[in-house]
């Protein structure tokens, strides 16, 4: 073996355990849940052969066909300077778009996909949670009053932790999501012996004589045999922590495996037990003895809350990604790891979904119920994502006949797992539809009031040529003045403010704009465009990516390079801070326009935002109608 190869081994095998670890938390503890809705959920089956056999032959398949096919397969590949999710693919596709209209059409799919997504931040927590402490109804009928207070001691406590970052206790995740799949195994195997003919279930035809022979009943279990994929989405939006082969490793090598032979082997359990209603409502509780049930719902808790943590940390970076694309006010952001830039943490985000959670626990109080909930946001997501996947196939990748035919297949497959969820919204499936409309609403709200901003600031701005004929013989001050502007163009309102009130130009004055492009990340060697617009002026435009916070020091050592050095304690910033007054002139419905007003005001301060130093800064209000 080569030194290279070794090294590339070493780094390799240790991504796949923390894919493991982090990526396959949310589909992998699905096996505490999924087989159990389908015999004693909403839509209870008759526990027969028929359908058992029907019910673990769809699982088996549509598992193949939308996690291992669509995502890991296909979907993987479109990933965005090597990241992944909803708003990364929405940016992906919008790159070889030049209309307006289709451009528009495509964020709102980004914004809708980006919202559902928050909403399953707040049902995975307490749907994995409630299924694992449940497990002690089963060691004891006296502990179920426990439960739903357990359930909301271990939600609280894993958010208060949310502030110390996952750095430390992500090294904990991967050995123990490791040993969770291995007991996932090894209970199957176990159950399996007692009834090898299940394996037969494995067999297409046993999931078709299911639908022929009841179409009606197969279409209303649908709903319950999504869950077995709830969680594949995670495996595209964690693509940049990990990368794709890593990913593609460990699902198709370790953990589809273990979660299939447990599936299977719930299934034998049924078969030969089915008859104990107990058993149908728990059966994966049931696969082991009694003495060894309290060490399974331990190891069961520690999965789900593994489980919510990845999803939780997914909603941090889906929300950074908002914030940057212009689709949410600026956020406090913390980084909690000096060495990670992955590791985040969002106050405001944290406490808000924690209040969402805790109140699904109160208001469901079994998991039962909130898989009512479950599975409505996510197949909604998939189907807006294929969507997104056409665009970028055809746009990006030239798929002409086969490759389009392949994705109508995909599409087909997701609108019908969609529509038997869709039966679900009277009975919970409302909850993170109406947290998801709540979410575009801000977000549309925030988008459409920022371009108005931008109008209103841009027609207040002056030509480059006419400010600096106006301006000839005006005093200089020594230093440099940095003016923070949000168009790359013309003469930013703030430096007029200035002017007018001072009186004063400095000796050197940049005007800086911060953009945000339609990649991930933006190479240092890309970042900067500097135009010398003569008498001491320049123009300074930094290109972000989506996924880097736009830090304005980093933006000034860069300048280094390009001759323009800049000395802090004779540097001044100034930035803009508007005062919205809505009125009844054309823009957006006066409702909206003091939401806008509401948002903007409550917005991080740009100064902390941008990690401006507090003492260098001097904000110029202005009143601005919109």
């Amino acid at each position: 073996m080569s030194e290279s190869h070794s090294t590339n081994h070493g780094k390799f095998v240790p991504l796949i355990v923390g894919a493991i670890g982090v990526v396959f938390g949310d589909i992998g503890t699905s096996p505490l849940y999924a087989v159990k809705e389908c015999f004693s959920g909403a839509h209870a089956l008759a526990l027969n052969r028929l359908n058992l056999f029907g019910v673990l032959s769809l699982m088996f398949w549509a598992m193949t066909i939308v996690v291992s096919l669509k995502y890991v397969t296909f979907i993987l590949r479109a990933d965005n300077k090597g990241e992944g999710g909803t708003l990364s693919l929405m940016a992906l596709a919008m790159q070889k778009l030049a209309s307006t209209k289709s451009r528009y059409g495509v964020i709102m799919i980004g914004m809708i996909g980006a919202a559902l997504f928050f909403g399953d931040g707040a049902i995975t927590p307490a749907m994995t949670v409630l299924s694992a402490v449940e497990g002690l109804g089963v060691l004891n009928k006296q502990f179920v009053t426990y439960i739903i207070p357990i359930s909301l001691g271990i939600i609280v406590l894993l958010f208060f932790f949310q502030s110390y970052g996952t750095a430390k206790v992500g090294a904990l995740f991967g050995p123990l999501m490791t040993l969770w799949f291995v007991t996932l195994a090894v209970l199957g195997v176990i159950n399996i012996a007692a009834a090898p003919e299940i394996l037969l279930a494995f067999s297409p035809h046993h999931a078709i004589a299911f639908i022929w022979h009841s179409p009606s009943h197969a279409f209303l279990v649908l709903g319950a045999v999504f869950l077995v994929m709830t969680g594949g989405e995670a495996l595209y939006a964690d693509i940049g922590h990990f990368g794709a082969k890593p990913i593609r490793f460990g699902w198709f090598g370790f953990v589809m495996p273990t979660i299939l032979i447990n599936y299977m082997g719930q299934g034998a359990l049924l078969l030969t037990q089915g008859a104990d209603k107990a058993v149908r409502e728990q059966p994966f509780f049931h696969m082991v003895p009694e003495s060894l049930l309290l060490p399974l719902v331990i190891l069961a808790t520690l999965a789900s809350i593994i489980a919510s943590q990845a999803v939780i940390t997914g909603v941090f970076s889906v929300v950074r990604q908002a914030v940057q694309l212009g689709l949410l006010p600026r956020m406090e952001i913390v980084h909690t790891s000096e060495t990670s830039m992955g590791q985040i943490y969002i106050p405001a985000v944290n406490w808000f979904l924690m209040l969402c959670v805790a109140g699904l626990i109160l208001s469901f109080k079994t998991s039962t119920a909130i898989a009512s909930a479950y599975g409505v946001a996510v197949s909604l997501t998939m189907v807006l994502e294929l969507g997104l996947l056409f665009i970028v196939a055809r746009r990006q990748w030239q798929w002409r006949s086969a490759g389009v035919a392949l994705l109508v297949f995909f599409m087909l497959v997701d609108l019908a797992f969609f529509v038997s969820n869709a039966i679900k919204i009277p009975q919970g499936g409302w909850f993170p539809l109406a947290l998801a409309a709540a979410l575009v609403v801000l977000m549309s709200t925030w988008r459409r009031g920022r371009k108005l901003i931008s109008d209103v600031l841009k027609s207040q701005s002056m030509p480059m040529e006419v400010f600096m004929m106006a301006t000839e013989g005006v005093p200089r001050v020594e230093g440099t003045a940095i003016f923070l502007t949000r168009t790359p163009e013309g003469i930013p309102h703030t430096l007029l403010h200035n002017l007018k009130h001072n009186k004063v130009l400095h000796q050197r004055v940049v005007l800086l704009s911060l953009m945000v492009e339609d990649v991930a990340r933006v190479p240092d060697m890309d970042r900067l465009e500097i135009e010398q617009l003569g008498d001491g002026f320049f123009r300074v435009i930094a290109k972000f990516g989506f996924v880097e916070d736009t830090e304005v020091p980093h933006v000034l050592e860069l300048c280094a390079a390009h001759g323009m050095e800049f000395d802090m304690m004779d540097t001044t910033f100034f930035l803009g801070r508007e005062t919205l007054l809505p009125s009844a002139q054309p823009g957006m419905a006066l409702w909206r326009e003091h939401l806008f007003a509401w948002m903007w005001k409550n917005a991080s301060r740009a100064m902390d935002f941008l990690r401006l130093p507090p003492n260098r800064v001097v904000e110029l209000g202005t009143q601005v109608e919109i």
